[in-house]
């Protein structure tokens, strides 16, 4: 009867840490998750700010423009509405960069938390303006 107990006992704490186990997984697989999808709307709002910095392109210079702000529209210059979807462009990359950054990190958890090895060359990152000019520069010679 003691043996019993203690080995009940152990099942009950390897069914605890495989249960455990397995919620930290899937917490890291959400977190992946919901950051791939913050990517996605985030790009899509940039594409959008694309989209009105080319239909600002083919207006004439002095129009004023409506600008859509929540549930209301306003006039602006023209100028002053290209700066800010500018400077919101500008934002929107810095944050899709940092998420991107962010991710990478994420999933190499993901794969550790589920013994998997570490991905080879997903730490990669392109080069620099001034790595590829040094380079090309290196190539003329």
């Amino acid at each position: 009867m003691f043996f019993q107990r203690t080995a009940d006992s152990s099942m009950d704490e390897t069914a605890q840490r495989i249960l455990e186990n397995l919620t930290e997984v899937e917490v890291a697989a959400e977190d992946i998750l919901s950051d791939k999808q913050q990517i996605v709307d985030l790009d899509s709002r940039r594409n959008r700010n694309r989209e009105a910095l080319s239909a600002l392109r083919n207006l004439s210079p002095n129009d004023n423009v409506k600008v859509c702000f929540g549930n209301m529209f306003i006039k602006f210059p023209q100028e002053c509405t290209r700066s800010m979807i500018l400077k919101d462009q500008e934002q929107l990359d810095k944050e899709i960069t940092d998420l991107r950054k962010l991710l990478k990190a994420k999933v190499n958890r993901l794969n550790e938390l589920q013994g998997k090895p570490e991905l080879r060359g997903y730490n990669l990152s392109p080069l620099s303006n001034g790595e590829i000019k040094a380079i090309n520069s290196l190539l003329k010679k």
